[in-house]
C-alpha cells in the first residue's frame, strides 16, 4: 500500500474515531469525557491483547480453533499466575471487553459490573512486578459519576453506548493487530480533545510536530540510547516519540517520566500500554518532580525531552532544603518562587548522562530576565552546558499563543560555542494554530547538527560574546532579523521629487497664462 493511501485511510479512521467520540460525549465536557473514551479503549486493548497472546500460544502448540474468550472462568483460572508473570495482568474470559459488551444491553447493573472488572484487572497485578504499572489505572473512570447521567439507568445507557462506540472503532483485526492503531488513535484523540479544550486541557499536551523536533534534536549523532526521560511527562507523547523516531530496538532500557497530575499520570501509563510498551519497559512516577524527584538511583539518561509547565510557582528559597539539593546547589541560587522554569532545567541537567542530550521547551522570559535567573544562566554558560537555543514560531501549542524557545543541553561539548537559531518563520498556518512541517523540522535539525551559520537564521556565539551580553540568551540578541521592508534609494527619490516640483511649476505657469487669456 502506498504511503499516500495509508495516510488517507488513517485520516478516514481518525474522522470516524472523532465522530464516535464526539457523539458519545453528549452533555459531558470533552476534556472531562476523554477519560471515559480512552479508558474504554484501553479496556478493549488489554482484553484483545491478552486474548491474542493466549490464542497464538495455543495455535503454536497445535491447538487450532481455540478462543480464550469462549473458555470458562474456572478453566482459565489455572493460567493466572503464568500470565501475570508474562503479561503483567490477568482477565477472566467472562470479564473480557467482548463478553462484557455482549451482555451490556441487558445488564441492569452494568456500572457495578465494570467497576468490578476494573478492580479485578488492577488486583491481578498486585504483589507482582507489574503492580506499579497497573495500580489505580482506572481511577478516573468513574462509573457512578453524575456526568454520565442523573440516574443509574441513564448512566448505564451511556456506558452501553461507550462500549459499542469503542467496539465500532476500526482498530484492526483482533488476530492481526496493527500495534500502532491503538496508540495512534489515542494520540489523535488526545490532540483533538486538547485543541477543543483550550487552556485547561491543552496546557500539558505537546503537539506531534514539536515532539518530533525535540526528539530529533536530542538524537543527533546517536543511533541508540540507554533510555529516554521526561521530568514533566504529561500523557507521555514526548517519551513515545523517541520510539517513533529511533525505532524500538534503539531504546535499550525503556521510558521514564514523572508527572504531578494524577489523571494525566494514569493517561500516560495507559498510553504506554496502548503503544505496546511492556510493564517492565516503563517507569512513570506520580510526584512533584521539583520537590520529590523519583529515579534518583537510576543510571543517568542519554536522552531527555520535555515541555515543562511555563512559569509555575514552586517553593524555591522558602524551602531551606532546596538550596542544598544536589540538583540546584551548583548554581548557588534557586529559580524564583513565581517562576520554576529554570528549576526544571537544572533538574534535567542533573539527570543527564555525560554523553546525553536534553532538549527542553522554555518560556522566553528565562533567557533575558535579571536576578536569580541571570545567575543560573551564568552558571550554565560558564560550565559550557548550553549547546543551542532555538526561537520557535508563536502559536504552536494548544492553550497558549506565545512564541516559545528550545534549550539544548549537553555535558560534553566539543567547544565552548553556543548556537542560536531563529526559527520564528519556520511554520505554516493550519486553522488557528501554526504547525512545523517536515521541511521546517529538517531545516532546524540540519543547521543544529552542523552548527552552521546562516544569515538571518543562525549564529554561533563564542563564550566571550555571551559574557559580553551579560549572559542574555535571547536569540534576537545574536541573530539579526532580516529587514523585509522595501529598500528606498534616497538619491532616486530626491530626483523624482525635483522632477515633480519642476513639473508643478510648469503647470502653474501654463494655468496662469490660460487665466490671463480668459480675463483679457
Amino acid at each position: 500500500m502506498t504511503d499516500m493511501k495509508k495516510e488517507q485511510e488513517r485520516e478516514e479512521l481518525h474522522r470516524a474515531i472523532w465522530a464516535i467520540a464526539d457523539e458519545l460525549r453528549g452533555a459531558v465536557d470533552g476534556w472531562d469525557f476523554k477519560n471515559y473514551v480512552l479508558g474504554t479503549m484501553f479496556y478493549r486493548y488489554i482484553s484483545e491483547n491478552l486474548c491474542n497472546y493466549i490464542n497464538e500460544g495455543e495455535a503454536a502448540a497445535g491447538g487450532s480453533g481455540f478462543d480464550y474468550a469462549e473458555m470458562s472462568d474456572e478453566e482459565a483460572e489455572s493460567a493466572r499466575a503464568d500470565l501475570v508473570q508474562e503479561k503483567g495482568f490477568f482477565i477472566l474470559p467472562s470479564e473480557l471487553f467482548v463478553n462484557v459488551r455482549k451482555r451490556a444491553p441487558k445488564d441492569e447493573n452494568l456500572n457495578e459490573t465494570l467497576e468490578r472488572v476494573f478492580n479485578h484487572i488492577e488486583e491481578s497485578a498486585r504483589g507482582s512486578e507489574s503492580e506499579n504499572s497497573f495500580a489505580g489505572l482506572f481511577d478516573d473512570f468513574d462509573v457512578n459519576s453524575n456526568k454520565l447521567g442523573a440516574t443509574v439507568a441513564k448512566r448505564n445507557e451511556k456506558l452501553v453506548k461507550l462500549l459499542d462506540g469503542i467496539a465500532a472503532m476500526n482498530l484492526g483485526d483482533v488476530k492481526h493487530h496493527d500495534i500502532d492503531a491503538f496508540g495512534d488513535a489515542y494520540e489523535y484523540l488526545m490532540t483533538m480533545y486538547a485543541s477543543n479544550a483550550g487552556k485547561s486541557g491543552g496546557e500539558f499536551f505537546t503537539p506531534a510536530d514539536v515532539s518530533e523536533l525535540l526528539t530529533r534534536l536530542g538524537m543527533v549523532g546517536k543511533k541508540e540510547i540507554n533510555k529516554v526521560y521526561d521530568p514533566a511527562c504529561g500523557s507521555g507523547s514526548l517519551l513515545l516519540k523517541a520510539e517513533k523516531v529511533l525505532g524500538r530496538e534503539a531504546i535499550r532500557n525503556g521510558f521514564y517520566g514523572q508527572e504531578i497530575n494524577i489523571t494525566t499520570y494514569n493517561l500516560c501509563r495507559i498510553n504506554m500500554f496502548l503503544h505496546d510498551v511492556g510493564f517492565d519497559k516503563f517507569d512513570i512516577a506520580c510526584e512533584d518532580t521539583l520537590i520529590s524527584p523519583q529515579h534518583w538511583d537510576d543510571e543517568p539518561f542519554e536522552l531527555i525531552v520535555s515541555n515543562p509547565p511555563y512559569s509555575i510557582k514552586w517553593a524555591g528559597d522558602e524551602n531551606p532544603l532546596l538550596i542544598n539539593d544536589p540538583r540546584f546547589a551548583p548554581a548557588g541560587v534557586l529559580a524564583p518562587k513565581s517562576k520554576a522554569d529554570l528549576a526544571f532545567i537544572m533538574h534535567s541537567l542533573s539527570w543527564l548522562a555525560p554523553n546525553g542530550t536534553a532538549a527542553i521547551v522554555c518560556f522566553p522570559g528565562i533567557m533575558y530576565r535579571g536576578g536569580a535567573e541571570q545567575k543560573i544562566r551564568k552558571y550554565l554558560i560558564d560550565n559550557n552546558f548550553v549547546d543551542c537555543v532555538i526561537q520557535l514560531p508563536s502559536n504552536l501549542f494548544f492553550g497558549t499563543s506565545i512564541a516559545t524557545c528550545i534549550m539544548v543541553l549537553k555535558k560534553n561539548k566539543a567547544d565552548s560555542n553556543t548556537l542560536f537559531i531563529d526559527a520564528t518563520n519556520e511554520c505554516i498556518k493550519v486553522t488557528n494554530n501554526n504547525k512545523l512541517t517536515p521541511a521546517n523540522i529538517e531545516k532546524i535539525v540540519s543547521v543544529f547538527a552542523g552548527h552552521t551559520e546562516e544569515k538571518h537564521f543562525s549564529h554561533l556565539a563564542s563564550f566571550d560574546e555571551i559574557q559580553g551580553n551579560d549572559y542574555n540568551l535571547s536569540v534576537s540578541t545574536y541573530v539579526e532579523a532580516e529587514d523585509t521592508r522595501e529598500k528606498i534609494d534616497i538619491k532616486k527619490l530626491n530626483a523624482e521629487i525635483e522632477e515633480i516640483v519642476a513639473r508643478e511649476a510648469t503647470l502653474r505657469a501654463e494655468i496662469d497664462a490660460i487665466i490671463k487669456e480668459i480675463e483679457g
